[in-house]
């Protein structure tokens, strides 16, 4: 069966065209979010993968819930169009590090695997902050310049320290989960969070990067728990390098060639333009290294 491939994209288009033609395979679909900010869509052509452009786009806003519901209308295009295989969540600045050969190969292997990576320290305090207390503007957390954002971030840090003050907890009787948002999940899967759609919305409004939280939690209190490939590394339970300096993901450049073709991983995350040739180079090797 096919592989969907389901891309978030916002910026950095001459990146995501070089993500495409990796991707560009006869055995994939392709589907691509841009953020409903963006005035100007890129050209984008494929020669063997059909391309779905979604329509209906959300405006994103980091940290918001508007993530997960670009995320969940993605899911839901790709299932409406038929079964896949594998339904592979990617950014626009994400490059596979292996063949189409390779990854179809893997995952045939691995079938009815689930691949979603999960967070292996102590999330206790985190999850209390970010799913259990209500923030209020959650669409403006990365807009706190200027008088009226910035009135808007006093309120939410106040109202933040009542909540703490008075002990209070939302949503008290869920097992939350955290890890990357970015996954390669079954079909059983994707009708779970589809059918849970709207009280995904709900429990998840108001909160703060519920995004690496949501699948997490929706597949650990499922029956496809047991179904998880990797428990204990998020690296491999997702199957991809996503590399962390000080709370934040570094971008590939052309010195960690080496390092990502080596890796036994499967994708990458996440490359820019200012290094481009780094991105290049990844594509040759992925369409040169057939298996």
């Amino acid at each position: 069966m096919k592989h969907a491939y389901l891309i978030l994209a916002h910026n950095e288009f001459q990146v995501l065209k070089r993500l495409l033609l990796a991707l560009d395979d006869s055995r994939n679909d392709v589907y691509i979010h841009f953020d409903k900010k963006v005035s100007e869509l890129p050209d984008l052509h494929l020669q063997h993968a059909n391309l779905h452009i979604l329509k209906n786009r959300v405006d994103v806003k980091w940290g918001d819930v508007t993530v997960m519901e670009a995320e969940l209308n993605l899911f839901e295009a790709a299932h409406k169009n038929g079964e896949y295989s594998y339904y592979h969540l990617l950014s626009g600045v994400d490059m596979p590090i292996k063949s189409q050969d390779y990854i179809h190969d893997f995952f045939n292997k691995h079938a009815g695997k689930e691949f979603i990576g999960f967070y292996q320290g102590d999330i206790t305090d985190e999850i209390d902050r970010k799913v259990m207390k209500t923030h209020l503007f959650s669409e403006s957390f990365r807009t706190d310049s200027g008088l009226i954002n910035l009135s808007k971030k006093v309120l939410r840090s106040a109202f933040i320290k009542f909540q703490e003050i008075i002990n209070y907890k939302r949503n008290g009787d869920i097992n939350f989960k955290k890890g990357t948002q970015w996954i390669s999940i079954t079909g059983e899967m994707v009708k779970i969070l589809i059918k849970d759609r709207e009280n995904i919305l709900k429990i998840y409004q108001n909160s703060f990067c519920c995004d690496e939280i949501v699948v997490q939690t929706a597949c650990w209190n499922s029956e496809l728990k047991k179904n998880i490939f990797d428990l204990n590394d998020e690296g491999r339970g997702c199957m991809r390098e996503i590399r962390w300096e000080k709370n934040v993901i570094r971008d590939w450049t052309e010195n960690d060639y080496e390092y990502l073709t080596h890796s036994d991983k499967l994708f990458a995350r996440k490359f820019n333009s200012k290094s481009i040739s780094a991105v290049d180079k990844i594509l040759h090797y992925v369409q040169v290294n057939k298996t």
